[in-house]
């Protein structure tokens, strides 16, 4: 069976765009063209997609699959070993988690305030107590430090989820534009960089685009930001400092 672009993006659930990405990086590429010109995708090519998707879905980054899915030395077999060894753990991992989001709710029935080491157990290293005293060194004698830390008093165990849940929809909407090719300063990223900014703004502190623009340099001056968003797709943090430092300048201007 050959499928059309449209008709493949459907099966497997992913846009056109994505496709003709993972096209121009060589990635997935069909395996003939119509007389017209427009792309045929054959069986091998819907068994190498969904062994894309299914590295994508255990966080490998694009330039990572095509090395694996391309190694001569590694055959089916050995793809499917790795992938339900990776899928174990993370099924172990999701697990645990699962235990303590239920941990999480009931504690906010019970009208309790989400610990310091509780929020490690539900959230991981995404907010480290580690960083704490850096940042109040930083930025401690600062209006936007202080309205950060009486907000943060008042947090309940489902508002730090809300946080996460919003910082995890946000990214991921980051790295398909970056997987669809958007431009990073053009309409579609800065909108979401936009976003991103009153998030920053509603959920911690004042955050006009000056200072914005501040943070997005960070993302990739700091090794450890940097190394944040690279786990989600490579290039994202440069991608999203450029759209940040891009949305910045749109509203100055």
């Amino acid at each position: 069976m050959s499928h059309s672009v449209g008709e493949l993006a459907r099966l497997a659930g992913v846009t056109v765009r994505t496709l003709h990405h993972y096209d121009r990086i060589g990635l997935l590429v069909p395996s003939g063209r119509t007389s017209a010109g427009y792309r045929v995708y054959e069986l091998p090519d819907v068994d190498r997609l969904q062994q894309v998707l299914l590295y994508r879905g255990l966080g490998f980054g694009l330039e990572e699959i095509g090395a694996l899915l391309d190694d001569p030395d590694v055959d089916a077999g050995e793809h499917l070993r790795r992938q339900r060894r990776l899928l174990t753990e993370q099924r172990d991992r999701t697990d645990l988690m699962v235990q303590a989001v239920e941990k999480e709710m009931e504690a906010l029935e019970m009208g309790n305030p989400m610990t310091p080491e509780e929020k490690l157990e539900v959230f991981g290293d995404w907010l480290p107590d580690e960083y704490a005293d850096e940042a109040e060194q930083r930025w401690g004698d600062t209006p936007a430090w202080e309205q950060s830390q009486q907000r943060q008093k008042g947090m309940t165990k489902q508002d730090w989820l809300d946080v996460k849940a919003e910082t995890d929809d946000l990214e991921a909407r980051f790295a398909a534009a970056l997987a669809d090719g958007a431009p990073a300063d053009g309409d579609r990223a800065r909108e979401l960089a936009e976003e991103h900014r009153q998030q920053i703004t509603r959920r911690w502190y004042d955050c006009p685009p000056g200072m914005h623009a501040c943070l997005g340099r960070m993302y990739v001056e700091d090794e450890r930001f940097t190394a944040h968003y690279e786990r989600i797709a490579p290039g994202l943090a440069q991608y999203v400092s450029t759209a940040v430092v891009a949305n910045a300048e749109h509203r100055a201007g």
